[in-house]
């Protein structure tokens, strides 16, 4: 594939950083430009060789755009109106814009309130892969190999954007998949969003109980497997919750309908019951985790 000359990446983190490194490592990115606010994490970002040059959000950053080929929005979705905001009339003629956000809905109505004539190179994206790890030092280039990663262009997406863009998650290893954004929110809601609300609402409550020390300290690996997720980004969380929360909210609700088919089968000792449960899930999960880049 031709190479990328220069890519600006907003937001250094584990997503970002972890882009930047596997185009890096693959060839087919020259300068790299890290954003953000954190002048700590770029500068562990330019030690690690991440980035090759940073500027932090309290500065002109938008000057780096006006010669950038590429733009990757990899910050927490609840900063995107205002990143997008800033961007307007900054980027050059050819720039493409993309983004990592984990909802898409809210991010392309931000994008079509501020982006203007550049709104047909911006290609929604969001790439499955993740960490509990956080921040420029949680990065690494093979994060993306064998995951899928989620396009959802409009219909005014321009063709080369959406070749480009996915040319480039391809050389980061990934699967593409595309989806309209609203189908996109609604699936996530359901197989990542309340996944990692369930578990953080089990360690808060856990966590509030006065033996919490007590219950904590003989937590095996069930518990360890289960929770991992819950020590993820809070502000990045928190964010999502927000702006997925309709599609969400309807996904609680259903899980709430089995914790109650649950509650009602112990209640009755209805042992049948709960082996078909069981079985159902056990099948299901073993399924999942035999498809390529699962489990």
């Amino acid at each position: 594939m031709t190479k990328l000359p220069k890519l600006v990446v907003v937001g250094v983190g584990l997503i970002g950083g972890s882009f930047a490194l596997a185009l890096k490592a693959r060839g087919v990115v020259g300068e790299v430009v890290g954003i953000g606010r954190s002048q700590k994490n770029l500068d562990e970002a330019l030690a690690a060789g991440v980035i090759d040059r940073a500027a932090t959000c309290d500065v002109p950053w938008t000057r780096e755009l006006g010669d950038a080929d590429l733009v990757l929005l990899a910050a927490p979705v609840g900063e995107f109106p205002a990143l997008f905001a800033a961007m307007s009339g900054a980027l050059g003629e050819g720039a493409i814009v993309t983004d990592a956000g984990s909802t898409k809905g809210d991010v392309v109505a931000a994008a079509r309130a501020h982006l203007g004539v550049a709104m047909p190179r911006f290609v929604p994206a969001h790439p499955i892969a993740g960490a509990e790890h956080s921040g420029a030092r949680a990065a690494f280039a093979a994060l993306f190999e064998g995951r899928r990663a989620v396009l959802t262009p409009l219909p005014e997406t321009d063709a080369h954007a959406l070749a480009r863009v996915r040319a480039l998650w391809e050389a980061c290893g990934a699967e593409i998949v595309t989806l309209d954004p609203a189908r996109h929110d609604r699936i996530l809601a359901a197989v990542s969003h309340l996944p990692h609300f369930l578990a953080a609402a089990y360690v808060a409550e856990l966590a509030a109980r006065s033996e919490s020390s007590d219950l904590l300290g003989l937590a095996g690996t069930g518990f360890r497997d289960f929770t991992r997720i819950a020590a993820s980004s809070p502000p990045m969380w928190r964010d999502i919750g927000l702006a997925n929360r309709e599609a969400l909210r309807r996904e609680i609700a259903a899980f709430r309908g089995a914790l109650d088919v649950l509650d009602a089968a112990l209640r009755d000792g209805d042992g049948q019951a709960l082996a078909a449960m069981l079985e159902t899930a056990a099948k299901a999960r073993r399924a999942w985790g035999s498809r390529p880049g699962c489990g």
